[in-house]
């Protein structure tokens, strides 16, 4: 098609319209043709975070279907640094072509109420592609505490205003921004400690001078089938697979109380919506793969498909969920 339109011939001084006119059906059939070819080279996912962590694991258990799937490869790269705002720059401003994507997390529904000077814009730079699983945070407690549920915690809580703390892996995680969430829910006075990273929080925790810790199960199940931590209750209204013994935080007299942590594909904003639909048949595919299912079930992550709009929507929710929480403590990423 597009070889016929090059051998059209104009005379001298024909139509700027007609030109103009051809120009864009020019692009258009350009546009097609590409989207009609994706992908016919390796994909690039960009992974905000250092490799070994919860989301580079995510990423590579479906990424790698996916490649299957597309019959291209998808290679991996861990692009981590302030607070994920140095990977989220990256894919904002790369080519809308669907050859570079990102497994996103919580900091693109926090990070615009965290940094206000960001050289992006978390709502408007990406497109959505696939949403695809979530894990509910888990409030744990040295083995040694005397509280031994949610409901002993609040009480205690309640009756020591200001005297209890709660650790997270620094201002602005998912550990603080939940730890705000249960003070707003359950009315109390608590004192948040933050550090540089999970690791440190928890090896304090374990030797008991921090109270309790809201994390990511995958961060503790270690820690608690060892022994050395005890689980609460999970942020949630059903009970999590890799704890499911655990209660939940509405059993516990909290539904309110919510917080997960959770992990999406999106992609630079243009991207043509026939690629999109591409990559999101391919993360669906890798989704109800078997394997794929075993391997994140095993991480505690409740498996969550669906289409590019249902998780541009969820998004959105997060971003007003956790905006309201950000402004109200006054939390900053500082």
């Amino acid at each position: 098609m597009l070889r016929g339109l090059a051998r059209i011939r104009f005379p001298m001084g024909g139509s700027r319209p007609m030109l103009v006119s051809l120009a864009a059906a020019l692009a258009l059939g350009s546009a097609v043709a590409h989207a009609d070819a994706y992908p016919d080279k390796p994909i690039r996912l960009v992974v905000p975070y250092a490799a070994g962590g919860a989301v580079d694991i995510v990423a590579r258990a479906v990424g790698q279907h996916m490649s299957i799937v597309l019959k291209q490869p998808i290679v991996v790269d861990n692009r981590p640094g302030a607070s994920t705002n140095i990977g989220l720059d990256y894919v904002a401003k790369a080519q809308a072509d669907g050859y570079t994507i990102m497994m996103a997390s919580n900091s693109l529904a926090t990070n615009a109420a965290l940094f206000p000077k960001l050289s992006f814009n978390p709502a408007t730079d990406f497109t959505p592609v696939a949403r695809v699983g979530e894990a509910s945070l888990v409030v744990v407690v040295p083995a040694k505490s005397s509280i031994t549920s949610l409901k002993g915690l609040v009480a205690q809580a309640k009756a020591q205003p200001g005297k209890l703390n709660y650790a997270s892996a620094g201002n602005g995680s998912s550990g603080h921004l939940a730890g705000e969430l249960l003070k707003d829910a359950a009315d109390i006075d608590v004192l948040h400690v933050p550090y540089k990273g999970g690791a440190p929080a928890i090896t304090d925790l374990i030797g008991e001078r921090i109270t309790f810790m809201p994390i990511n199960p995958l961060e503790v199940v270690a820690h608690i089938k060892a022994g050395t931590l005890r689980p609460l209750a999970v942020a949630s209204a059903n009970r999590s697979a890799l704890l499911p013994n655990v209660p939940t935080s509405k059993e516990e007299g909290l539904p309110n109380f919510t917080a997960s942590v959770w992990w999406g594909l999106v992609a630079p904003a243009k991207t043509p919506a026939p690629i999109i639909k591409q990559l999101n048949a391919a993360a669906n595919t890798a989704l109800a793969d078997p394997e794929v299912r075993k391997q994140l079930n095993q991480l505690g992550v409740t498996i969550v498909s669906g289409t590019p709009e249902q998780f541009g929507q969820f998004v959105k929710t997060e971003t007003a969920t956790w905006q309201h929480v950000i402004k109200k403590a006054g939390i900053t990423a500082d």
